[in-house]
Parts: C-alpha cells; structure tokens; sequence
C-alpha cells in the first residue's frame, strides 16, 4: 500500500474512532492505539507533504456566509458534444489513443491552489460565471487542504454524494416537499449550502477528471500523466482507462457491467484525446470543445403489467405510492418495484391495475416508470393508512398531491414531531437520534413529550437496545436532565405548532412578558398585531390551544422543565426598539444565533432582510456587493461591523 492510500485508510479509521468516542459514547479502540495510529499519520502528512480533507491532525472550523459570492471563469465551461453510439465513439478516436472515463453525475468544481494550499473552489455555474464555495470545498469528505505541489494548481472535478448517503440523508428530511429528488439535486443543494457544517454532514466527494493548469510540471504531452500527477498529489481522479479503436468497445462493456456496482451516480462516459496538443489544436464550435465527447447510456426499457400500487407510510406521516409490476430483466438485474412519488404522478400517468407500463433505470441503477401505455386511471388512493388503519387524507401544497395519515398517534407519523423536539433549537437533547426516538416510540416508552423526562424509569429495557450500554444510557439521561433549563420560545417551537418557527415563538413570547398564562390567553387579535406575526401565525398559535388534549399535554411537560428567566433590558437607548439585520462572517460570535439572542436581550430585534424598517445592516465586509449590502446602500441603511454593534450593545 502506497503512502497516500495508507493516509486514507488512517483518516477513516481514526475519524470512526473520534465519531465513536465523542458522539455515540462507544470505544472501538484503545487511547494507546488511537495516539499510535494518530502519530504514524502525522509522520505520513510530513513525508509526502500532503494533509487530506477531514484528516484529524486538522482543525477545519465552520463558518457561516450570508450568501455565495460570484466569480467570472478564466475561460468558459463548455458542455460536452454527446452520442449513444458505441461506434461513433470508436470512430471518433481517428486512430488516436484516448482516455475513457465515468461521466459522474454531480456538481462541476473547480479548485486552485497557490504555495500548496486549497485557496479557492468555484462551481461550475453557468459556464462562465460560477459561485465560490471554498469553505465548503474545504470540508468534502476528500479534498487535499494541502499538496506538495508550490506552484499554481487548478484543476477541475466532480462533487457527487453517493447513493447510500442520498437514501440516509433524504430519511432525515421530514418535510416530502423539501426532500431531494436525486444525488445531484442533493449534492447541488450541499455544495452551495451557506453553512458548511451541513456541507461536511452531507459527506461530500470529489473526483478529478481534467488539469487545468500547473505550469512549471511537464507532461510530456499526455493526460494520462497528467491524471498521474493529480493522483500522486492525493486527488481521487475518476477511474479512467487508455483505449484506441481496437480495445474501445470492450473497455464500454466494462463500464455498463460496473456501473450496476458503482457507489456513486453516472450518467455516461467521457472520452477525451491523450495527446494534449492535438487535442487543442482542433479548437471549438460555439458549444463544445472538439478534444473530448461524451457518451450518453441507451436506456434499457421494458414493458411489462402493472400488479399493484403499494402504500408505504414513512415516519413523518406521508404515505409514498409505490409500483409493483410483473418482474422483468433491466441492465442485468431483476426488478418488480419502482417508487412513484407521490398522488400527483399516480394520476399523472393515470396509473391502472392491470396496466401496460414500460420501465427503465436511471442511470442504469434506479427503477422508474417510463410510460402507461393503457392509462386505465383505477388506481386506488388509499383510504386508510397501512399502518394504523386511520383515515388518509390528500394535501397539496405547490401544486404536488402528497397522501397522509390523519392520526396524529400513528407510530410511523409520531416520530416526526419527536424529531423537533429534541432538535437543537428546541430542547437539544444529545444523543437521541431518529433511529433511538423509533426504539423508544416501538417499545412504548413514549406517547408524549412529557415522557421523555421519565426514561430514567426504563433502564433495563433501553440497555438492552441495540447500540445501547450502561455508558451510553447514562450520557442519554443526563442530556435530558440538562435539557430540563430550557427559555419559553424554544419550548414552544419544540410543540411542533403549524406555522411557528422559533423566531416567530420569541416574537409572540416577548409581547407577553414570557408569561404562560397570558400566553395561553391570548386572543386571535392580540397575537395578530405583533409586528411580525399576522393572521396565519396568530391562528395556529391559538387553534394548537384550543384543543384541550394539546392543553394537557403543554401542563404536563411545564411540570417537568424549569423555564429560564429572559431578562430584557431596554435601557440602552441604541439597541432597544431597533431592527438589526447580520449578514457574513461572524469573529466574536461562534454563530449569528448567538448574536441574535445578545441584541433580543437587549430590546433590539433582529430581521432577516433588509427593508425599510432596517435601522442596522451588521457586516465585517462593509464593501461587500451582496444583495444586502447593495440594498442597505440603496435605502440609506448605516452598515456596522461587528466590533460596533458589540459596542452599541456594551452601551
């Protein structure tokens, strides 16, 4: 094993262990064979002068930006020219050598390096103006912070989330509406996230497939070294093969044998000429460079008989349509089941029992269905949830018809509102995952928030729960006992109410003093005319306690927490009544929300947008041009930084 890969494996595997140790409360190995392992990678970083992306030897801190700057690339990013002709593509090498490689389906990046250091990423965009996303590039799963390599670097890849982490990460999203629709839509919406602890969450990779430029290195003419170079310096390059006419075809057999296997999406191959100055030298049309070509999958498609619509409930309540057909023989692989969404694309296709449907992978890995061709339209819409047995009801919320149960006590839906209670703007209670909230729901140690606070009456049985010990039950109950202290706002943004999230919870808190008993009094009108709340908010709020269960429930959990007393001081005459906007990197403050809830206490309030109302736009990069600098500029709004709001806030 090389050096570089052996520096991946110990990145792994160390990580695990710290995953282990400081989330999940578990040892997978010894303090002495941690530090042995950490040392030998720290040596290993020093030999090759390379330090990978998530190596425990680094620090990489987050860092949340208002919104992703823009930036014109050096020359334009073309598509590529594509065919589904084998031969063509064995024609078009013209008795040249070429090199095939995957056509990954996810985000084009582009990163440069200066002095050995990862200085700048920038997607690919519209081809000629892309969005700079380096702090997150700097947390994907496997990027280079450093290289050995000094001298000015830019190279272009692949950002792609694998498919077992697009299933993983879509379970966790409960809003249907808010859910990915593939792994590029996924890692599209992780690359530009402005925060980028959700980016390293998302366990982003990337894959160099072209060297832009490294001047000073010689490549004797050939991208084959070239991917070499990239290689040795500790990019994954995608995986590529050296083909001529007479090996081409057997090289794409291959290629539509693995990708059955491949962990993360494609859509095609790309072929591209090895000799890099023949290549060049065939210039470009208006849209594609004449040096490379893609090569486009033939999707298979079958025909076969509709059995049935099978209704699969999920935690949050929605009830996903899936088809079941006769099995049919697709890229290689039986398959007799394909997801359709939701009720819209059920009638949509007008789907029948009995039906003549054609189905086809995408990307050659997931089922769908391609067409109806009898369009029968008697699918069923389940009437009752397959899980309890209650009423089903169809919503519809942007222009989508989604199907879900009604009973608010079904074990498939009630994870949903547990989920946001522990979640760490509402109770932050560590340690209780998703996967430990579904344990405790099935074995009946909770119906209501209230429980929560009494697990500790459940020992034997939560240690006996899979990944449960003594260790790890212990750490659990006292992230509970912590959670008792908990300020009003967020206990009401934890009840799950429609409409109200936990700035609306502070604003409607505020009016009344943080006094519950007015709060639970308070009347449709009153609750309306807080300034940022209105009709819609004011009704939720006063609908969810009017129902006496829902009252019950509230009493119940106040007798378990002690509610934090939120002193407001209004004294300072610079803060008190103003509306503040926090726009870009913060130095004094780990996050914005901790800023927000100084000014909060200080009387001020704190807005997501500038408007009119903006008194203060807070900004360390005062010359900015985001949109909320040019709308402060435009609106005669000051533009503080951060030293003088804390300064105004000490006053």
């Amino acid at each position: 094993m090389d050096k570089i890969e052996r520096m991946k494996e110990l990145t792994e595997l160390l990580k695990r262990a710290s995953k282990a140790y400081y989330q999940d409360a578990e040892e997978i190995m010894s303090n002495f064979e941690y530090d042995r392992l950490y040392d030998e990678l720290v040596e290993l970083e020093r030999e090759t002068g390379t330090v990978l992306a998530g190596s425990v030897t680094q620090s990489v801190g987050y860092e949340v930006l208002s919104e992703l700057p823009k930036e014109e690339h050096a020359s334009p990013m073309l598509s590529l020219d594509k065919t589904k002709s084998r031969e063509e593509l064995r024609d078009w090498l013209n008795h040249h050598k070429g090199i095939l490689s995957w056509k990954l389906d996810g985000l084009t990046i582009v990163l440069t390096y200066r002095n050995g250091e990862l200085i700048k990423a920038v997607t690919r965009g519209n081809g000629e103006v892309g969005e700079v996303i380096t702090n997150n590039a700097r947390v994907f799963a496997n990027v280079p912070l450093t290289i050995p390599y000094k001298d000015e670097l830019i190279l272009r890849g692949e950002a792609v989330i694998s498919y077992a982490d697009f299933e993983r990460i879509n379970a966790s999203i409960p809003d249907v509406t808010s859910r990915y629709k593939n792994p590029r839509n996924l890692c599209s919406g992780s690359v530009r996230q402005l925060n980028n602890e959700i980016t390293a969450k998302r366990n982003v990779h990337f894959y160099a497939f072209a060297l832009v430029s490294a001047d000073t290195h010689d490549f004797h003419n050939s991208r084959l070294e070239q991917f070499a170079f990239l290689s040795s310096l500790g990019f994954d390059v995608v995986e590529h093969y050296a083909v001529e006419e007479d090996n081409i075809l057997d090289r794409i057999r291959y290629f539509s044998e693995a990708i059955a296997d491949n962990p993360v999406p494609s859509d095609g191959l790309v072929l591209i000429y090895d000799d890099i100055a023949y290549g060049n030298s065939l210039g470009r049309t208006a849209k594609f460079p004449r040096d490379a070509i893609a090569f486009k999958w033939a999707d298979e498609i079958m025909e076969t008989t509709l059995k049935e619509i099978e209704w699969s409930p999920s935690r949050t309540g929605l009830i996903n349509p899936v088809a079941v057909f006769e099995p049919v023989e697709l890229e290689g692989t039986t398959v007799s089941r394909a997801s359709v969404h939701n009720v819209s694309i059920v009638r949509s296709l007008q789907l029948g029992i009995g039906d003549t449907i054609t189905v086809f992978k995408a990307n050659m890995i997931i089922p769908q269905i391609a067409d109806n061709l009898t369009r029968s339209g008697n699918a069923p819409i389940a009437d009752v949830c397959p899980a309890c047995g209650e009423k089903t009801t169809i919503e519809s919320e942007n222009g989508v018809e989604t199907l879900h149960c009604t009973n608010p006590d079904c074990s498939a839906k009630k994870i949903k509102s547990f989920t946001l209670f522990v979640s760490r703007d509402a109770f932050n209670i560590d340690g209780i995952s998703e996967s430990t909230l579904e344990k405790l729901i099935a074995r009946g140690l909770i119906h209501e928030f209230a429980d929560l606070f009494h697990l500790s009456a459940h020992k034997d049985v939560i240690c006996s729960m899979e990944g449960f010990g003594e260790r790890s039950y212990e750490n659990l109950i006292e992230s509970v006992e912590r959670a008792r202290n908990v300020s009003l706002p967020k206990l009401i943004f934890a009840l799950g109410i429609p409409n109200i999230g936990l700035s609306n919870a502070k604003m409607i808190c505020r009016a009344f003093d943080f006094d519950t008993d007015r709060l639970l009094q308070a009347k449709r009108e009153e609750l309306a005319q807080i300034d940022g709340v209105g009709d819609v908010i004011a009704d939720s709020f006063v609908t969810y306690f009017a129902t006496e269960k829902k009252r019950e429930v509230f009493d119940r959990l106040l007798r378990e927490v002690h509610l934090e007393q939120v002193e407001i001081d209004a004294s300072n005459t610079a803060v008190a009544g103003k509306t503040f906007v926090i726009t870009g990197s913060l130095v004094h403050f780990e996050n914005r929300s901790d800023l927000k809830e100084l000014i909060e206490s200080r009387g001020g309030k704190v807005a997501g947008s500038v408007s009119k109302n903006t008194d203060y736009l807070i900004n360390n990069d005062a010359g900015s041009t985001s949109s909320k600098n040019k709308k402060a500029a435009e609106l005669n709004i000051p533009i503080i930084t951060e030293d003088e709001a804390m300064r105004m806030l000490e006053g």
